[in-house]
């Protein structure tokens, strides 16, 4: 495991550069300082797989770019599934109406992807939020909600 003191001297060196990167990929202050976070997180679960073949910064730059683009696509995702929900949604002024053709995707879902799918389109909770009440990891939400994403477009088709 990596020490302590060697993350805060990587964010102290290479932070700032972290934030300009997830802050021009992403378009927005906040949701790049949450990347910032995220990428040094990641640093600290995976520095010992760091091979020294190149310098930290290249590291941290993939990491970086790599976590937002997947932030970016996550993004699209859930505005498409959303769309496709609102399409399904007869009553305007709502976020989601569970339509029958919703409750029977959910009752054909694993409940763990049902439940994430639900916590996280419906109720708009983040992954974070979403762990902490499942009792698992970000990660592990995400691979969650994308499973439900998947399925969502499989039954409903691609709306855009």
């Amino acid at each position: 495991m990596i020490e302590r003191t060697t993350v805060e001297a990587l964010y102290r060196t290479y932070g700032a550069t972290v934030q300009r990167r997830a802050r021009a990929l992403l378009g927005n202050d906040a949701e790049a300082s949450d990347a910032v976070q995220d990428v040094f997180i990641r640093v600290l679960q995976s520095y010992s797989d760091f091979r020294g073949e190149s310098s930290p910064m290249t590291w941290i730059y993939q990491i970086t770019t790599n976590l937002c683009l997947n932030r970016i696509r996550d993004r699209r995702k859930r505005s498409d599934l959303q769309q496709a929900f609102a399409e399904e949604q007869p009553t305007a002024g709502r976020r989601l109406e569970l339509t029958p053709d919703v409750r029977k995707l959910l009752a054909a879902l694993p409940a763990d992807v049902a439940t994430a799918g639900v916590y996280y389109h419906l109720d708009g909770m983040t992954h974070e939020e979403i762990a902490g009440v499942l009792g698992v990891s970000r990660r592990t939400v995400g691979n969650l909600v994308l499973r439900f994403d998947q399925a969502a477009a499989k039954r409903f088709g691609e709306r855009r």
